[in-house]
């Protein structure tokens, strides 16, 4: 029996995993063979609670373990009172953009933000009040005024002007107009003025798109746009870490998107963010941020289209030439996916075969042997050596199971012998033939 797993968490990992995605919860107790990535990861999070930013790059083929990895990360990061913030790139998420493709990415994570006692998101009014509640605690403090009393509405501007004193201490750009949403918040609080709140809330989502409308709903003349959303990162984590979080990590997977925008110019401006996000951590620009970039091989070694197309970041990210299989650097920026071994992904398969069990609260007939009969058969077939994910072998190794459980008397020999191999890799040939403008 795996420790400590919960109905929901044993749902969640089968139901995922058939549908070839990651689960967002229970991630844990099916972690095969990433115990130095783990380890070192600890490390680097351990540097951010003490005040530094960290930058890494998680390298590896379709279905070799990238969202896997990118979700353990969390899960970690969590634990370690991290503020965490998930998104994917899309064809509309990106980091540079002149028509909202940028903001898209911001509201995404700022939708996503998760905390420990909210690990699948939607964490931000839970943090906001958090924050506001600790400002009106210290003003009732240093005003002799009870806690009972500062909540009335004659002491709204007393709260309030404390509420913008501490934003102006803690952010840089921006600051002034966050600091009067956050009031209105407030404000919306006191007089519970739902409206009010939800208004204040979409603005910190970057939500509104033009600044007449946020100015009717909250008479603040900014709103969050493509130029200056990663401001307003930075600024959510001086927040965070003003309540007495360790820090704020952002995690943003299928880099590969940004490999396939078209345009060279578009595709060079967003790797220019890249930079600037590498060089603020790096440089001691920013503190407590880490930012974890999920991609492929491609994303970041092609020198037409990739990372490695823009020279700055090359020099940055070019493996540590001394690193072997053996060998591994793991604090250098970027960490390669090496593929699990069949030892590995074995002990993986039992696991699932126990969840599974649980899930469905059944104890399906399928031994160690049918396990290591079953690898056999789908690594020995034709185009394995190239083509085949531990995605596919979960999924397939899933779906045998479901079988099973529903007809008990199926000879899993005959099952295994239809066992078949596809290239499930998404085509990128095709990309380098779009006219570049």
């Amino acid at each position: 029996m795996i420790d400590n797993i919960k109905p929901k968490e044993a749902t969640s990992i089968i139901n995922s995993l058939i549908g070839g995605v990651v689960p967002k919860t229970g991630i844990q107790h099916i972690t095969v063979g990433r115990s130095e990535e783990i380890n070192a990861f600890i490390s680097a999070l351990e540097d951010v609670k003490n005040g530094n930013s960290i930058v890494k790059f998680w390298i590896g083929d379709f279905g070799s373990g990238k969202s896997f990895m990118l979700h353990l990360l969390n899960t970690v990061a969590l634990k370690q009172k991290f503020v965490v913030a998930s998104a994917d790139f899309t064809p509309d998420n990106r980091l540079y953009s002149n028509d909202g493709k940028g903001v898209a990415l911001y509201s995404a994570l700022i939708d996503n933000i998760a905390i420990q006692t909210k690990p699948e998101g939607g964490a931000l009014p839970t943090l906001m009040e958090k924050w506001i509640e600790q400002i009106i605690i210290k003003t009732a403090e240093d005003n002799n005024v009870s806690l009972t009393d500062i909540r009335n509405e004659k002491y709204l501007t007393l709260v309030q002007t404390n509420i913008m004193k501490t934003i102006n201490e803690i952010t840089e750009v921006g600051g002034f107009d966050f600091g009067m949403v956050v009031m209105r918040y407030y404000e919306g609080f006191i007089k519970d003025d739902e409206h009010l709140r939800r208004s204040a809330l979409k603005w910190l989502k970057g939500e509104y798109r033009t600044k007449t409308e946020a100015k009717q709903d909250l008479g603040v003349r900014e709103i969050i746009n493509d130029l200056n959303y990663y401001d307003m990162l930075k600024n959510f984590c001086k927040l965070f870490v003003s309540i007495g979080y360790s820090g704020f990590m952002i995690n943003l997977d299928e880099a590969i998107n940004l490999y396939k925008i078209s345009t060279s110019v578009v595709r060079e401006k967003n790797y220019e963010k890249i930079m600037t996000i590498y060089n603020d951590c790096f440089q001691g620009k920013v503190t407590n941020l880490f930012f974890n970039f999920a991609g492929t091989k491609e994303f970041l070694e092609n020198e037409r289209r990739g990372l490695f197309s823009y020279n700055a970041l090359k020099s940055r990210l070019e493996t540590n030439k001394y690193e072997t299989i053996e060998y591994r650097d793991f604090a250098q920026p970027v960490i390669r996916i090496l593929p699990l071994d069949h030892n590995e992904i074995f002990v993986l398969l039992k696991k699932l075969k126990t969840i599974f069990d649980f899930n469905y609260k059944t104890e399906i007939n399928f031994s160690d042997a049918d396990i290591q009969l079953f690898m056999e058969e789908i690594f020995n077939k034709p185009g394995a050596s190239e083509f085949l994910t531990p995605r596919e072998v979960i999924r397939d190794f899933l779906n045998i199971l479901n079988i099973i459980r529903q007809n008990p008397n199926v000879d899993k020999n005959k099952i295994f012998g239809e066992l078949e191999i596809a290239d499930e890799r998404p085509s990128l040939v095709s990309i380098d033939n779009i006219e570049e403008l």
